[in-house]
């Protein structure tokens, strides 16, 4: 027992190190991102901008008032989506299409920044994630056959009311001085279970634990351990341990790509779908659509790659 103290000691400052540093990288992004949406949100645009996503609304069978959470929350995240959805006289239907929409696609501008950190390209993981909600909620529309028009009119209303810029300010750094502290605590745990793990020879246990998982989901076996952190603690909180693990493990570029798409569509499993139980949205819509979803993007991008190498033999 006591000669794996030294041992346990080694991993744990080397998570700590490790953590630390991505921890700053992850700053880097969180703070200035959080800001700039924050403003956004506070100027009154967002809230002036539905009007351009009126005409998708329609598609997915919800009504123009609808476009005001899904906005928000693609720009700002899950809990700014959760306040204006309070303030909309929403039918439950309408509640659980535009649920599944945003836990596919929130907070895309920071996420997508991390994600293009950890080795895919900002762009495209954007316009996969939004193409995987509409068509999650396209099905999910056509399942509980909602009416467009059964919600009660509505008004928009402000979703913040800041005295001054000040007030304004200040509610903000709270929030973030808050959500650092989490992110802090998150990195600092998984790195250090994952030096531990290393010191300890253990990885290769769990993975091999969950490769079943892996292959139904179409990613290879030495992604399991960044799988699980994205799944379990999201982008946000997982981003520093994808970003200081992807190049350690000896990923190809593709499976980069198919385990990115995997866990941007698909992310922090536990958190953000029981925020939105409390709205009534039913257990099986939080979780199987956009898990789904993940395995159908996962299985399209390795058929594209397997075409795109069979076009490249042809004009060798």
């Amino acid at each position: 027992m006591e000669e794996s103290f030294p041992r346990v000691r080694k991993a744990l400052g080397e998570g700590l190190r490790r953590a630390l540093s991505g921890y700053i990288w992850l700053l880097k992004i969180l703070i200035p991102v959080s800001l700039a949406t924050a403003l956004l949100d506070y100027s009154g645009w967002l809230q002036n901008m539905d009007v351009a996503l009126k005409p998708v609304m329609a598609t997915l069978s919800l009504p123009p008032s609808a476009a005001l959470p899904i906005l928000i929350g693609m720009t700002a995240g899950v809990y700014a989506s959760l306040a204006a959805m309070a303030v909309l006289p929403l039918s439950g239907d309408h509640m659980t299409i535009i649920t599944v929409f945003i836990l596919i696609a929130h907070n895309l501008p920071q996420e997508g920044i991390i994600q293009a950190r950890s080795g895919i390209n900002f762009v495209k993981t954007t316009l996969v994630r939004i193409t995987a909600a509409l068509a999650a909620c396209a099905v999910v529309a056509w399942c509980l056959q909602a009416d467009a028009g059964a919600a009660v009119a509505s008004v928009s209303v402000p979703l913040r009311e800041w005295p001054s810029m000040g007030a304004f300010l200040q509610n903000w750094l709270a929030g973030m001085l808050h959500l650092c502290a989490k992110v802090l605590i998150i990195v600092i745990g998984v790195m250090a279970l994952i030096e531990l793990m290393k010191e300890f020879s253990l990885i290769d246990v769990f993975v091999r634990l969950f490769a079943p998982v892996l292959r139904m989901m179409g990613l290879h076996q030495r992604a399991g351990m960044l799988w699980l952190t994205g799944v379990l603690f999201g982008l946000a909180y997982g981003g520093a341990v994808i970003v200081e693990e992807s190049s350690n493990l000896r990923l190809s570029p593709e499976e980069v790509e198919k385990l990115q798409l995997s866990i941007g569509i698909n992310h922090s499993m536990i958190e953000d779908p029981l925020l939105f139980w409390p709205l009534g949205v039913s257990p099986f819509w939080l979780w199987v659509p956009r898990l789904v979803a993940a395995v159908a993007a996962v299985y399209l991008i390795t058929v594209w790659f397997k075409l795109k190498r069979v076009f490249e033999r042809k004009t060798v």
